[in-house]
């Protein structure tokens, strides 16, 4: 690799692999407000870091479990389910503190490989109209380039902007074939792993997620195929392929069954 290529990889690191959770990946661009509680699988999550608050994206996948992004770790994480408006204390929310985070054995930190963690919440979920889960893929599922899926978070609405919005965003994205991330010829994608990873939103739309949205799920139909894991600026953005991951998933979960 080129010098030149290094440093250019250097400078876009922050932006390609926000690593501190809602530092860079996840943020809905181009989108709209969602309909209140059209998304009842969807989790808000506040992540406690070395002193500081970050927030991600989950989803809920059983009463007792949420799934996210390995990135979104910390020292400690509250989840709050059956939320549209993050800012106001609306009687639909449900806000539970963590008790296990399992972070994928196999996350790798550099390369955001197998970017995927369960949390197990301290109590039960109590599933209503406003709280409920999300069915996962069947265990190595494969979604064809050019299906559309949509994507969902509380992340930033805009690159320049570092401001929030109070209410649920979604925005519609397209999946894009493995070569438009792994063939990028500026480098950008250099760790992209086809069997891990999507590759997903069309760069001449803009629509993507970004800071923030991490962690939240890819849906097709009213199953969640992918996390929002990682990407530059401009789509494809890059997501964590859940139905590889569903052997562990089910082995974690039940281990931790009480």
């Amino acid at each position: 690799m080129s010098l030149m290529m290094q440093l250019l990889i250097l400078v876009l690191l922050p932006v390609a692999f926000c690593l501190p959770p809602g530092s860079q990946a996840g943020e809905i661009i181009g989108g709209w407000e969602a309909k209140p509680h059209s998304r009842p699988y969807m989790a808000y999550l506040e992540i406690q870091r070395k002193e500081k608050t970050y927030i991600c994206g989950g989803f809920l996948v059983s009463e007792n479990f949420v799934l996210t992004a390995a990135h979104c770790n910390g020292d400690e994480i509250t989840v709050t389910l059956g939320a549209h408006n993050i800012r106001e204390p609306e009687q639909s929310q449900q806000k539970i503190s963590v008790r296990h985070r399992i972070p994928h054995p196999q996350y790798n930190k550099t390369t955001l490989n197998n970017d995927i963690m369960l949390l197990q919440l301290a109590e039960r979920a109590k599933l209503n109209r406003w709280v409920d889960t999300i069915i996962l893929p069947c265990a190595n599922e494969r979604v064809k380039a050019g299906t559309m899926c949509s994507v969902a978070g509380w992340g930033g609405t805009s690159t320049e902007s570092e401001s929030t919005p109070a209410r649920l965003q979604e925005v519609n994205v397209v999946v894009m074939p493995d070569a438009a991330c792994s063939r990028n010829p500026n480098g950008l994608y250099y760790h992209y792993n086809s069997s891990t990873m999507m590759c997903v939103g069309d760069p001449k739309t803009g629509k993507d997620s970004w800071k923030g949205d991490s962690g939240g799920p890819l849906v097709f139909g009213k199953i969640a195929q992918g996390i929002v894991s990682w990407g530059p600026p401009t789509p494809p953005g890059v997501y964590t392929r859940v139905s590889t991951f569903i052997p562990w998933i089910q082995a974690t979960t039940r281990k931790l069954q009480p």
